[in-house]
């Protein structure tokens, strides 16, 4: 009769499931990082009405928000190359879909789902900054994109930070859903040396582990950040 729980297999796989780390972590570092800078501009229309372009933001970030992300990971990995097959079909390209590589939708899927969402913290935020932060810049000369970079997004952005903080982690943990596209992340990799010898709960443990040890690494960095944010600014205020 065979082990019921496998302590020395769970020991064993470890290495091969920290080789999904680096997918992991770039998946969700590059994908916040240009899901920033989508939800700023997102932002930024829906804060000052953007003709046109507001309905169209506003529609976005209702549907990114409104469907689960496991449907819009396999709707760019199934959908893009479908679309690239009509544009070759239409104006006589070549595009090789099958030399993307897998990561390569799964970064766009995790940026665009994770620009919605940023759009609402970030437009939060800004809205959040008092309004005679921006009429004094203006009193001294600055233009409204001066203002905005020099006064007003250094304030929002100590407000909305344990709101990015949080929902960096969410992400993080979200990467596991890249093995629906074939991209090999810690989950991934669990799955796979699981699967070699039928070992799954032991294989689901490391990665639980793997992904609490990257998560308190984490937050411990965020704790260390905000605090001296705050020192900081108890010496502005001296």
């Amino acid at each position: 009769m065979g082990k019921i729980f496998d302590v020395e297999f769970m020991i064993e796989i470890i290495p091969d499931i920290l080789r999904g780390i680096p997918y992991t972590l770039t998946l969700a570092v590059v994908s916040f990082i240009i899901g920033l800078f989508i939800g700023l501009i997102g932002a930024l229309i829906k804060i000052y009405r953007v003709p046109v372009l507001r309905f169209f933001t506003g529609l976005y970030v209702s549907f990114f928000r409104g469907t689960p992300l496991i449907v819009q990971i396999l709707l760019f990995y199934y959908g893009v190359p479908i679309l690239l097959r009509i544009v070759n079909q239409k104006f006589g390209t070549s595009f090789d879909v099958s030399r993307v590589p897998a990561m390569v939708f799964m970064l766009v899927a995790f940026s665009v789902s994770a620009g919605a969402y940023l759009t609402e913290s970030i437009r939060a935020a800004i809205i959040s900054v008092d309004k005679g932060q921006l009429e004094s810049a203006y009193s001294v000369g600055m233009n409204t994109t001066q203002a905005m970079v020099r006064i007003v997004l250094p304030q929002a952005v100590k407000v909305a930070l344990p709101v990015f903080a949080n929902f960096f982690i969410g992400l993080l943990k979200d990467t596991s859903l890249a093995f629906a596209a074939s991209v090999t992340e810690i989950m991934g990799q669990a799955k796979i040396e699981a699967g070699r010898a039928s070992r799954f709960f032991e294989a689901y443990i490391d990665a639980a582990l793997i992904y609490w040890a990257i998560c308190i690494i984490f937050e411990f960095l965020v704790a260390k950040l905000e605090k001296n944010v705050r020192r900081n600014e108890r010496g502005i205020a001296k």
